[in-house]
């Protein structure tokens, strides 16, 4: 083990993932999940999260969530109205009704328990008697679907629509239900009645408004009926603006809300099960690729704010609201999907696992009886999942019993009792082993046992109490380098990222261990080689503060990371401090960062970029040429900008492994405005180092900051940068002398105690002279020359001699 070793990797192969894997047009023979009720969870922090769930599924008072559905209908209620989302002047009300039937379904047909089997049938009678006088069944009245298609602002009726039906659909397919059937039938004839009136262009505008997975139900209904129906409504809810773009292998994910998109994209996979058509394949696996490899973090989650982000952001797109665990239900559902379309493709598999592991089991509070999650994973530094009852205004805490209510609530109600479904699946005589999850599973007539303590132990053992000829495929996953694999004393080849293959004649009390060698590996992120987490095997590691969060990015040591007492636990050195690093599933109701700053592997050259701005070349033949944009043009010294939308661009990378830094320019302002830019390094406008002429202060400014922090460092200068002359500007950050600004050679303020160093802002992506990350700002109205990055903090008799060069 070399603690000190790191890797570079894409956010894809942060998951532990290979970025090309074989691809298979399927099994040969019949392909299809181990029923429910064939699949016994055995004790582990699975099973031990299932029960919490259970007992609130056994718990929740169905009259509390039916009032408004029965209120809707014309029919009696006394029962008291819930709060959250669920509350009688909420839109979205009657969305959780819709994952409770799908939870219970999971849970009793995975246990077989007659109390939620009753419980479900009296749920799915009762919304049957809501949808009988008119046909209609929701929560809210049907003048919000009249509202949607006139234009009006409404919050996602079909989004509600979609889980009622899909809840139903599970009571169906799970626990034998009829009536479930014949009421989602009814749903289906109610939705065709208002959307087959509607025009392509009509029904498009009608999609702009969140949907949830319309198009995934309905095409599950018709792969019940068959009848067409049901596929053409489906289709009906293929939206256009994301379907176009992934069909075509393009990424204009950026800037789109992520679970609004997600669950469109299980739709396109569900719709390739009924249709085999080539495009629904296409949109599916091309937006799962997109979003492990270029927009995931280290937990498997994605999104910052809820929104995607440019591809590869991630450090610059920290935050307490990222990874929102509705997204990770909903990359969990497609990549189940599609997985059983291509059964040879394991990195759906490690996805999975990954993200199950270090984002999924670990929303739920362990201390809750009521299996109670929270909203967000957020991963800036210092973030915390809270214990205090939750409110949508504060992200970070746990649900409640009734006043919550979230769609992350919701999907917790899944999400903890269908561990069961994806451990085992069959194709003829052979089992498919796909998670190491402690249990046991009828097949050959006779039983196999999983038994483990992974991810916390590397031994995965497979005890065999059946007898005749089958095959046992066994995942090895794509993280492991040294697996290894045996029945009794036989070696049986394991390679990572594939299924390792035993058939053989078996006899009961046979054992198959496989071994997954841990170590710990540091993963650099993707925009900033010198931003990195910690994994030890599948485990993402965090570090714990208590309630004494850090204000940035840690910086560590890597060669001072050593073991502790415990199952995945170290410890490493950060300043003066140890901190102890724990599996991060495991880290609740305390302060944790994911992500640390490690030291340069090698220093950067003393002069970074030189770009004279005569022409557009960079001096030093690192970077590409500079960029005049949108009517920038060459002046008699530097580039003249009009003030307008006229601004420079550098090249990409330019901030990447500095603990110091100098800016220094020439600038001349012919009209000084708030919050223009002389130069703006970074990725967003939450990530950025900046310098700006004039605040609303009164005078000039230089700024830094990186996203999640709850305030920028920054410098004052003493005036305003002045009008109509030119200016050499210089800005030093490093070193004891914290951040120092320069107007002409002269130290014009000073700033001796940033919280963040030069190393946290990364490869910037946007790096910019004249023009904002943020586009609400003004563009410089002036003229720009001489840009010079130093790789340190330059001196004061250094700078004077830029100025008088």
């Amino acid at each position: 083990m070399n603690p000190s070793r790191r890797t570079v990797l894409t956010a894809g192969a942060l998951l532990g993932l290979a970025a090309a894997l074989p691809a298979s047009a399927g099994a040969a023979e019949p392909f299809s999940p181990v029923a429910l009720g064939k699949v016994e969870l055995l004790e582990s922090r699975y099973l031990q999260n299932m029960r919490r769930t259970v007992a609130y599924l056994r718990f929740v008072d169905l009259d509390r969530l039916l009032h408004m559905f029965r209120v809707t209908a014309g029919l009696p209620s006394t029962a008291e109205p819930c709060g959250g989302w669920e509350a009688p002047t909420i839109q979205l009300r009657g969305h959780t009704t819709g994952h409770l039937l799908s939870g219970l379904a999971q849970a009793a047909a995975n246990t077989g328990d007659a109390e939620l089997t009753a419980k479900s049938a009296r749920l799915v009678s009762a919304l049957a008697q809501c949808q009988a006088p008119s046909g209609y069944l929701s929560a809210f009245p049907e003048q919000a679907f009249a509202d949607l298609e006139a234009g009006k602002v409404v919050w996602a009726p079909y989004y509600t629509i979609h889980k009622i039906l899909a809840g139903l659909l599970d009571q169906h397919r799970l626990l034998g239900n009829r009536q479930a059937l014949e009421v989602a039938l009814g749903i289906a004839r109610w939705v065709d009645g208002r959307t087959s009136k509607l025009t392509h262009e009509a029904m498009q505008a009608v999609l702009h408004t969140e949907f949830g997975g319309m198009n995934e139900a309905l095409a599950n209904l018709y792969a019940v009926t068959r009848d067409p129906l049901h596929l053409g409504l489906a289709r009906r809810f293929d939206h256009d603006e994301i379907f176009t773009p992934l069909s075509q292998r393009q990424d204009t994910l950026s800037g789109r809300h992520a679970n609004t998109d997600l669950a469109k994209i299980v739709g396109a996979a569900a719709e390739f099960d009924v249709t085999r058509e080539t495009k629904y394949r296409t949109i599916a696996t091309y937006f799962w690729d997109q979003v492990v490899h270029h927009h995931s973090y280290v937990i498997g989650g994605n999104a910052n704010a809820e929104f995607f982000g440019p591809p590869d952001q991630i450090v610059s797109q920290l935050g307490e609201n990222t990874c929102e665990n509705c997204n990770s239900y909903n990359m969990l559902k497609l990549s189940r999907l599609l997985f059983l379309q291509d059964p040879e493709r394991t990195g759906y598999l490690d996805y999975y696992e990954w993200t199950l592991l270090n984002q999924l089991l670990g929303e739920q509070d362990p201390q809750s009886p009521h299996g109670f999650v929270t909203y967000y994973t957020g991963l800036t530094p210092g973030t915390e999942r809270k214990g205090k009852e939750g409110v949508v205004s504060d992200p970070g805490t746990y649900s409640s019993d009734y006043g919550n209510f979230t769609c992350d609530h919701g999907t917790g109600l899944e999400t903890h009792t269908k561990y069961a479904e994806n451990i085992y699946f069959t194709a003829g005589d052979t089992l498919y082993v796909n998670l190491f999850i402690p249990s046991t599973v009828d097949f050959a007539g006779g039983r196999v046992t999983l038994e483990t303590q992974y991810p916390y132990d590397e031994t995965v053992r497979l005890r065999v109490d059946a007898t005749g000829e089958f095959a046992l495929r066994i995942r090895v996953p794509s993280w492991v380098s040294r697996p290894s694999l045996t029945v009794g004393r036989a070696a049986v080849p394991a390679r990572p990222g594939t299924f390792a293959t035993i058939r053989r004649r078996w006899r009961a009390g046979d054992v198959v261990e496989l071994r997954l060698p841990m170590a710990p590996r540091w993963l650099a992120a993707p925009d900033n080689p010198a931003v990195h987490a910690l994994t030890y095997g599948p485990l993402v590691l965090a570090a714990r503060h208590g309630d004494a969060p850090p204000p940035v990015i840690p910086s560590v040591d890597p060669g001072s990371l050593r073991r502790e007492p415990g199952a995945g636990e170290f410890s490493v050195r950060a300043g003066e401090e140890r901190l102890r690093l724990s599996p991060f599933l495991d880290v609740q109701h305390e302060h944790y960062s994911v992500y640390f700053a490690l030291p340069p592997e090698r220093p950067a050259p003393k002069t970074v970029a030189l770009y004279p701005l005569t022409d557009t070349r960079e001096r030093g033949g690192r970077w590409p040429d500079a960029t005049l944009a949108d009517g920038a043009v060459f002046g008699p010294r530097g580039v003249e900008l009009d003030g307008v939308k006229a601004h420079v661009r550098l090249g990409s990378g330019l901030l990447a492994n500095l603990t110091e830094l100098t800016v220094a320019m020439w600038v001349r302002v012919d009209t000084v405005v708030n919050s223009a830019r002389v130069f703006d390094l970074g990725f967003n406008a939450q990530s950025y180092l900046f310098l700006t002429p004039r605040t609303g202060l009164g005078v000039a400014r230089c700024a830094m900051k990186l996203g999640g922090m709850a305030a920028e460092d920054y410098v004052d200068a003493a005036v305003a940068l002045p009008a109509g002359t030119w200016t050499h500007v210089a800005v030093t950050i490093g070193g004891a002398s914290g951040m120092r600004l320069y107007f002409d050679g002269a130290l014009t303020g000073s700033n001796p105690a940033p919280l963040m160093t030069p190393l946290l802002l990364g490869a910037t992506q946007n790096n910019y002279l004249g023009r904002s990350q943020n586009p609400k700002h003004p563009y410089l109205h002036g003229a720009v020359a001489d840009f010079r990055l130093y790789s340190r903090a330059l001196p004061d008799e250094e700078v004077r001699r830029l100025a008088d060069h």
